[in-house]
């Protein structure tokens, strides 16, 4: 085993991992190979049949389920779960407190050919601090996925993912924004700090959703805005059942458009429709359009151990 320090990446502000020869608080169950020259973290457990490579570089407190391969040049950060049968491949970075469920898929080269040898071309996929990705998922490579992302099962990621992004589907779609603490927050508790007077009062039954009060559709009196804030209202406070941390929508930094790229962001990204008979969807669904923050925790920020420990079901959350 290599006895040389390495750096880890994947671990920005913490602890290097140590040395497996040295550290006698690891477990490798003897069905499992780990080769000479890769670097375990403290407290890492690797369970049935798995093999991390030489050049392998894996930090503190992680576990590895059964089945599961780590090759040479890859990067893992503390806190990370790896389920059953998760093969994870050259180029790839995972930072800290990242979930990856049963049987999901990671790749490293686009075109893949028999015939043709690309090992020293391999892409780099980052998987960045406290995302999940959801059994049987697959994520193409060359993409980013967001920190506290969450990839719906069976999902096929081709593109970069933003941070709390809920994706489903082949290929994926950004459904909604999803908390720390896995919890939808087109479902969770809402606090507005103010609401236009324009605005009628509702009842609960009638209460609009998330999207409808950050974007309301303009009214026959309505004129743009000359001020930087096209909303009537102040920012929703979005709020995680579970935690209690709040979240916040922001406007995503939209590039400048030249004359030339005009016609061409016009047909990708039409503007909202004025006539309610079309069938274009309204910029409440555009959530490229937006940032989820959270404003009680830097997304660096690890939880305080007093959330750390869940104590109740989704399904209760749900009720």
């Amino acid at each position: 085993m290599n006895t040389q320090p390495s750096t880890n990446p994947a671990t920005t502000n913490h602890q290097q991992p140590t040395n497996p020869t040295t550290n006698q608080s690891n477990y490798t169950h003897p069905s499992s190979y780990v080769d000479e020259g890769a670097v375990v973290g403290a407290g890492t457990k690797i369970w049935h049949f798995s093999h991390i490579m030489k050049g392998a570089v894996i930090g503190e407190r992680c576990s590895f389920g059964q089945n599961v391969n780590v090759a040479d040049g890859v990067t893992i950060g503390n806190n990370v779960k790896v389920q059953n049968n998760v093969s994870i491949y050259a180029g790839t970075v995972i930072e800290d407190d990242v979930f990856l469920g049963p049987s999901c898929v990671l790749t490293n080269v686009t075109n893949p050919r028999s015939q043709v040898s690309r090992q020293s071309l391999y892409e780099q996929t980052v998987i960045r601090r406290g995302a999940s990705l959801g059994a049987n998922c697959t994520i193409v490579c060359g993409v980013t996925i967001g920190r506290y992302a969450l990839i719906g099962a069976g999902a096929v990621v081709t593109k970069d993912v933003p941070d709390y992004a809920l994706m489903v589907g082949n290929p994926a779609r950004q459904k909604g924004w999803i908390s720390r603490h896995g919890h939808s927050l087109s479902s969770c508790s809402l606090v507005v700090d103010s609401l236009s007077s324009e605005q009628p009062q509702t009842t609960n039954n009638q209460r609009p959703t998330i999207n409808d009060q950050l974007i309301q559709p303009p009214t026959k009196n309505h004129k743009p805005s000359t001020t930087p804030t096209t909303n009537h209202q102040q920012p929703t406070i979005l709020t995680c059942p579970e935690s209690g941390l709040r979240y916040q929508l922001v406007s995503s930094p939209q590039p400048q458009t030249t004359n030339n790229q005009l016609s061409t962001n016009l047909t990708t990204n039409p503007q909202p429709p004025t006539n309610p008979t079309t069938n274009q969807q309204p910029p409440t669904t555009n959530h490229s359009n937006y940032q989820l923050k959270c404003l009680d925790l830097d997304e660096e920020a690890p939880l305080p151990l007093n959330l750390t420990k869940g104590t109740k079901s989704y399904d209760e959350f749900k009720k």
